[in-house]
């Protein structure tokens, strides 16, 4: 051990005559391990929102979209899905027929967008996790409805899975008929007769996010082709992928394969706005509470001029004896480096400690009709520890530089003259 640090570590014990030194101090190690700990966990907090929301969205958003030029509709699906799940870095591809209408149920309307998926889209979409109602493979059968309260005959209707607060909306239960009305006309004899369709509710799915528990309906992808006058047709091809960063890679690398005729748009581009929007908010968090950190380093500064003011003498003996210059700079470098370490190592551990309780006991609750989730969602990574540590120890590292360097201008003689 260098005697530089035995004499820093010395420095830092409290004396009669220098307990204030020492207070300041400790306020610094205080203040240092307070913004550590309260960055860990704000950055937790804040990737456990991301991270939910990103799984909630993947849930009704494929990687990677795949549509014809100025998204025009796929004309040849089954012969663009072989070259799609051809491409390297592609785990399934399905595709769906979507379009704009309304449900009709009990004298209710509402607006929404209806999907129409088949047994590969289980493949690509997360969408049966969330379903607390019904099965997904019920949307490919026909299902028996009686008519009139069950007095009535009993019809065959194709399932249709709606959303929660649709089915709140217009008072739907698994079982009940719907009307699924399109704006696109039929022309007959007497004029254009609105597109009207019956389903049978076969599930129910709640993501806790109105844009899709209000705005979506699934169906099955013939009975939308019909319905939407699609032929063989479908709007796009839906395509997943096994790392989420690699998306924008496969993407470019489809619409090189696929040619002037297809667009590829992977989900970052999709929702580019939200989370460009969610890191600048992480990013002011983390800056403002760096700030506490940076307080923290202000006192070091302060503690390290009254130590360098209360030990002229042991540094004129100290430079007396032979000690350069570098190395009474290195003493109180050390000196205010040991404060910085040893904050930012308990901050790292209260941090922790408290990231662990958050996750398992789940004792901040959120209100459900603000937030898409009931309690804090945490999920701290090594990368928040290490970043949050090495700019904890920089900052004090740089509080040390003026108090170190003035300590090092002092010569023996002038103190003892002064002395």
């Amino acid at each position: 051990m260098p005697y530089e640090l035995l004499v820093g570590l010395r420095y830092l014990r409290a004396r009669r005559r220098e307990k204030f030194i020492s207070l300041i101090a400790g306020f610094s190690t205080v203040g240092i391990i307070l913004g550590v700990m309260t960055l860990i966990l704000v950055l937790a907090v804040m990737t456990g929102f991301e991270d939910d929301l990103r799984t909630r969205i993947l849930g009704f958003t494929p990687h990677i979209v795949v549509q014809g030029a100025d998204a025009a509709a796929v004309k040849d699906p089954a012969v663009v899905i072989a070259k799609i799940r051809a491409t390297k870095g592609v785990v399934a591809a399905a595709a769906v027929a979507t379009g704009q209408v309304m449900l009709s149920s009990q004298g209710n309307v509402t607006g929404t967008m209806v999907r129409g998926i088949d047994a590969d889209s289980a493949a690509v979409l997360n969408l049966e996790q969330y379903l607390t109602e019904g099965r997904l493979d019920d949307l490919g059968e026909l299902h028996d409805v009686p008519l009139d309260d069950g007095r009535g005959p009993t019809v065959h209707m194709p399932g249709i899975v709606i959303g929660k607060d649709v089915s709140r909306h217009l008072g739907l239960l698994i079982g009940d008929p719907v009307s699924v009305i399109s704006p696109l006309s039929t022309p007959t004899a007497i004029g254009l007769v609105p597109r009207v369709k019956r389903f049978v509710v076969s599930g129910i799915f709640e993501s806790h996010m109105e844009e899709y528990d209000s705005a979506l309906a699934y169906i099955d992808i013939q009975q939308a082709q019909k319905f939407f006058d699609l032929g063989e047709q479908v709007s796009q091809i839906e395509v997943r992928v096994p790392d989420l960063d690699e998306a924008g890679t496969v993407a470019q690398t489809l619409r090189a394969s696929l040619g002037s005729d297809y667009e590829a748009r992977d989900w970052m581009e999709s929702n580019r706005s939200l989370f460009s929007a969610l890191r600048l908010e992480k990013f002011a968090y983390t800056v403002v509470l760096l700030l506490i950190v940076l307080v923290a380093a202000f006192n070091i500064v302060a503690m390290l001029i009254m130590v360098v003011m209360e030990k002229r003498k042991d540094i004129a003996v100290l430079k007396s004896m032979g000690a350069t210059a570098n190395s009474v700079r290195w003493i109180f470098r050390y000196n205010g480096m040991i404060i910085g370490i040893i904050g930012t190592a308990v901050g790292n551990v209260l941090g922790g400690v408290g990231c662990l309780l958050l996750r398992r006991y789940e004792f901040v609750p959120l209100p459900p009709d603000v937030f898409f989730v009931n309690t804090l969602p945490v999920s701290p990574h090594l990368g928040h520890f290490v970043g949050v540590s090495l700019a904890a120890i920089a900052m004090c590292a740089v509080a040390t530089i003026y108090p170190a360097r003035e300590a090092a201008r002092l010569t023996p003689v002038d103190v003892i003259r002064n002395d």
